[in-house]
C-alpha cells in the first residue's frame, strides 16, 4: 500500500512538472494592426515565461544549454530579421558557468514586407518559437510552440 502511494505521489509530480514545463504561451501582432502595401512593417511576439522557470537566451553562452530560436514564414510576404532581447545571466546548481537566460516576458521583433501588388485583405505571418524551459535545478525537453500574427491591408 505504502508502494502505491509513493508511485501515485511521484506520478503527480511528474506531471506537474511537465504541465508547468510547457505553461509558456506566445502572443504577437504586426505594426499596430494595419499595413499598407508596398512597405514594411514590424512584427513581434511576446513569449511569456511563468514564474519559477526561465528560458535559454538565443546566447546561453553554456554549451549545455540548448538556445531559444525563432523563425517567421509570411503567407504571400517576406517575413525577416528576427531581433532577440538581451538575456539575463544567472548561476544554477546544475552548472559551473553563468547562462544566458530569459524570465518573465521575452520579446522578439521581425520585419515584414508587403508586395505593392498584394491582393489579400490581410498578411498573415507564422511565428514558431523553440524554446528549452528550466526551474532552477532542471531542465525540460525542447519544445516548439506557434502562433499566427495579422494585420488588415490598406
Amino acid at each position: 500500500m505504502k508502494f502505491r502511494h509513493l508511485f501515485f505521489c511521484i506520478l503527480v509530480l511528474t506531471i506537474g512538472l511537465a504541465v508547468q514545463a510547457s505553461a509558456q504561451t506566445i502572443v504577437g501582432g504586426i505594426g499596430k494592426g494595419r499595413v499598407s502595401k508596398g512597405t514594411t512593417a514590424r512584427g513581434y511576439a511576446v513569449l511569456k515565461i511563468p514564474k519559477g522557470l526561465h528560458v535559454n537566451s538565443y546566447r546561453p553562452e553554456s554549451e549545455y544549454a540548448i538556445p531559444t530560436r525563432v523563425t517567421v514564414k509570411g503567407d504571400g510576404v517576406r517575413a525577416y530579421g528576427v531581433t532577440y532581447p538581451a538575456g539575463k545571466k544567472r548561476k544554477f546548481s546544475f552548472s559551473d558557468d553563468l547562462i544566458s537566460v530569459y524570465e518573465g516576458r521575452a520579446y522578439f521583433g521581425f520585419k515584414v514586407s508587403v508586395p505593392k501588388n498584394y491582393r489579400r485583405k490581410t498578411v498573415r505571418v507564422r511565428v514558431s518559437i523553440r524554446y528549452q524551459a528550466c526551474t532552477d535545478e532542471v531542465c525540460y525537453a525542447p519544445k516548439t510552440k506557434s502562433i499566427w500574427v495579422s494585420a488588415r491591408v490598406r
